[in-house]
């Protein structure tokens, strides 16, 4: 008999959840608790609900989700202009906090014993739920199939499906896309097949959300972004709720080209992993928000955030997102943050996120210091001298020591 008598299913009603419900009850002949996540991802969520209840589940979670997912996760990471290994956007990294809590959640709602996910172990996904879970409810039991079971591919898994009647598609699921995908309001992931080659130039028609440069408008498209304590809350003038914000800046920068990434990353787990990335939204965000940043932080707090910032991309990435470091971190961030407030002007042209201008009420860029023309005394240039001089006190010492830098 199974120590297992409930669990908390994270359900997207596709291929490998729809077998990981009848392989739970099989299993651990255990209830089952489907939830779906609406996150943004493009795709009716409403559909795993008769998939869910023809395999005979009686409590279904589908839960919209993007409101909180932006305004609550996307934002305070953007706030801190994360980039994981230079380029990455953490698209996936940062949903993986959201849907764990929210299994938490419904774990403590329905009396569960265990939550279970569809992610492989090779993958950071695990690592994401579970490092999340354990944070959250530490005595929690995670059943993770993909690490138990002998089903090791599609075909496989469709075999499965024949044998215990699992109501899916298979003409859809024989013609799905031969990428491993995820997506979100922040972004669409591509993993495996072609992909698997990093010598191998991405298909033209994998791309899901944003035309080529080259096949983008020829005149250039201009934005203007309203900041208020690091968030965007206006675009053009019209304010607007988080998520409204991303899915208006993902379908005019992905029309102008803007936000593919092909990359080479380094999963938490060890292995190289190649994958592509769309997206567009994020793209522009970082780019307004460090230029708003650029007129109203204080310097050293604007290159101490830079020196912080490669350590929480870290921490968003490997699954930390509940860990105390990362919200010690955000309470730094979030304070800097109070004086970035302005609206940044953008070009969006075939792929270019161009800055064409910033202002804010907050701003400490003074043009009667920094101009180039008479500035009336406001700066003295003979300070200069002294300033230069004692900076070189140590290289003059050591020098005068002989110990030439040549």
């Amino acid at each position: 008999m199974s120590d297992v008598n409930k669990v908390v299913l994270a359900y997207s009603g596709g291929l490998d959840t729809s077998v990981i419900v009848r392989w739970l009850q099989d299993t651990y002949g255990c209830e089952v608790v489907t939830f779906t996540a609406d996150i943004g991802q493009g795709e009716e969520v409403e559909p795993a609900r008769a998939k869910a209840e023809a395999m005979g589940v009686k409590e279904i979670y589908i839960d919209d989700l993007r409101e909180e997912f932006v305004r609550d996760f996307v934002f305070p990471m953007f706030r801190a202009n994360t980039v994981y290994e230079g380029e990455y956007l953490l698209g996936t990294s940062i949903a993986r906090p959201l849907i764990a809590k929210r299994l938490i959640e419904i774990a403590n709602e329905t009396g569960a014993d265990a939550i279970s996910h569809g992610a492989t172990g090779k993958g950071n996904d695990q690592v994401r739920f579970e490092l999340g879970a354990y944070a959250l409810k530490p005595g929690i039991r995670v059943i993770a199939p993909w690490r138990e079971w002998d089903l090791t591919s599609r075909e496989t898994l469709m075999n499965y499906c024949r044998e215990r009647d699992i109501p899916v598609d298979f003409a859809s699921a024989q013609k799905k896309s031969p990428y491993s995908m995820d997506a979100n309001l922040l972004h669409i992931s591509y993993e495996g097949d072609l992909l698997e080659d990093p010598w191998a130039e991405p298909e033209e028609d994998m791309w899901r959300w944003s035309v080529s440069p080259e096949a983008a408008p020829d005149t250039p498209t201009y934005i203007e972004l309203t900041f208020e304590a690091g968030d965007v809350v206006a675009i053009d003038g019209e304010r607007m709720s988080p998520a409204t914000v991303l899915e208006t800046l993902n379908k005019v920068a992905g029309a102008n080209g803007i936000g593919r990434l092909d990359l080479v990353e380094n999963r938490y787990v060890g292995m190289k992993s190649r994958g592509c990335y769309e997206t567009p939204g994020g793209t522009i965000l970082l780019k307004a928000h460090r230029a708003i940043e650029s007129v109203t932080l204080d310097r050293e707090v604007a290159h101490l955030k830079d020196e912080l910032m490669p350590r929480y991309a870290s921490l968003v990435y490997n699954g930390y997102w509940w860990s105390p470091e990362r919200k010690m971190l955000q309470v730094a961030i979030d304070d800097s943050q109070k004086v970035v407030n302005g609206v940044v002007r953008l070009k969006l042209y075939k792929g270019n996120v161009i800055l064409a201008g910033r202002k804010s009420d907050d701003s400490l860029f003074d043009a009667s210091i920094a101009t180039f023309e008479d500035d009336a005394g406001a700066y003295d240039q003979k300070d200069a001298a002294g300033f230069i001089k004692l900076n070189a006190l140590r290289m003059r010492i050591a020098a005068g020591k002989g110990r030439s830098p040549l």
